[in-house]
């Protein structure tokens, strides 16, 4: 399958994990606070997509509310306006956005990378919903942006539904301790990236910790872009850009390369 073309872009503009939050008051992760933070700043933007009750793609992490807002009970059992109605924690009353929001906030001044959050549970098959709303969202969106996602079967339908739009993988060392409930086995599977042709990856995101895997660095030779997570110290980031392309970064501000 053939992969489209990450922009260069993705590789020389330092990228705001979960946009960039924590840094000011009243800015949390995945926040429009943070995105326009992110933005003002010059940095590209890392965020994450989870799905409503009623198909929309909705800009959070977690599958739960209960970490970062003030509700609790699983995303998908709300709808669209009921998550915009719920607070998100040390923000000034916003809620949940939708990744159409933030699209029109972005407006492609910056790069934005966004990870489809697994649907399935296991990364198997169980996927296309999620991944049809964040393609109908993007439809008319002329700015620099790439999907990833840690389940090879959620980048196949994205391949399906929009061959043109760069897909990757987020990638990990699936230690299987750090993976529970994820079945060893398929942590085994997943830790030598066996999907990437299969899929028409762009690029990889690779857990930094372990960039120098050799499995991360052949692709790397080969001219596979290889982005990773998550830097939270310029030392951490210098050791890491031996290995890897940029790098995805929270808890400081990474340097604009010269």
């Amino acid at each position: 399958m053939q992969a489209p073309v990450l922009p260069p872009v993705f590789l020389s503009c330092p990228i705001a994990h979960r946009a960039l939050h924590g840094m000011q008051e009243y800015c949390p992760e995945n926040s429009r606070a943070a995105i326009r933070a992110a933005v003002a700043a010059g940095y590209g933007i890392e965020i994450d997509l989870q799905l409503s009750a009623d198909g929309q793609a909705m800009v959070f992490h977690d599958d739960d509310l209960d970490r970062l807002t003030e509700a609790s009970g699983p995303v998908r059992a709300r709808s669209a306006a009921e998550l915009a109605a719920i607070p998100l924690k040390n923000s000034a009353g916003e809620g949940i956005p939708t990744f159409a929001e933030v699209l029109e906030i972005v407006a492609g001044q910056v790069p934005l990378l966004v990870e489809i959050k697994d649907q399935d549970g296991a990364m198997g098959p169980e996927v296309g919903p999620l991944e049809a709303a964040a393609v109908a969202a993007l439809e008319g969106y002329a700015g620099p942006v790439a999907l990833m996602s840690f389940n090879p079967y959620s980048m196949a339908e994205v391949a399906r539904l929009a061959p043109g739009i760069p897909r990757g993988l987020t990638t990990s060392a699936y230690d299987p301790e750090a993976w529970v409930p994820l079945p060893a086995a398929r942590c085994s599977e997943l830790r030598e990236i066996p999907d990437f042709d299969r899929v028409g990856a762009s690029f990889i995101s690779h857990e930094a910790v372990d960039a120098a895997r050799p499995r991360v660095q052949a692709l790397r030779k080969a001219g596979v872009p290889v982005l990773s997570w998550t830097l939270k110290s310029a030392a951490a980031e210098e050791e890491a850009r031996q290995y890897v392309d940029n790098v995805t970064f929270e808890a400081y501000l990474a340097v604009h390369p010269a």
